[in-house]
């Protein structure tokens, strides 16, 4: 069980990492979805603004490198379970 967790971290890392080398900046929706319009022409108010987020040059190198020595790590537990039981 806790191979397959260190796996999917360390896999989701990379994968963030590589979709970080990809954009220039993210764009995250911080408002709720608007109400359904009362009337067919009614259009709905939007609340607040959407935030901009911009991952630094050492953002994208880090999270893979990071996922992929935890990648590396999951692959040695069950070897050292074994050797301690």
């Amino acid at each position: 069980m806790w191979r397959a967790c260190f796996l999917a971290a360390g896999i989701t890392l990379v994968i963030v990492g590589v979709e970080c080398l990809g954009v220039e900046t993210i764009n995250l929706k911080t408002r709720d979805d608007p109400a359904p319009a009362a009337f067919p022409l009614d259009t709905p108010a939007t609340t607040g603004p959407l935030k901009k987020v911009t991952p630094p040059e050492w953002a994208p190198w880090s999270l893979i490198s990071t996922g992929v020595v935890v990648c590396l790590y999951s692959f040695t537990i069950p070897a050292r379970f074994k050797e301690k039981g």
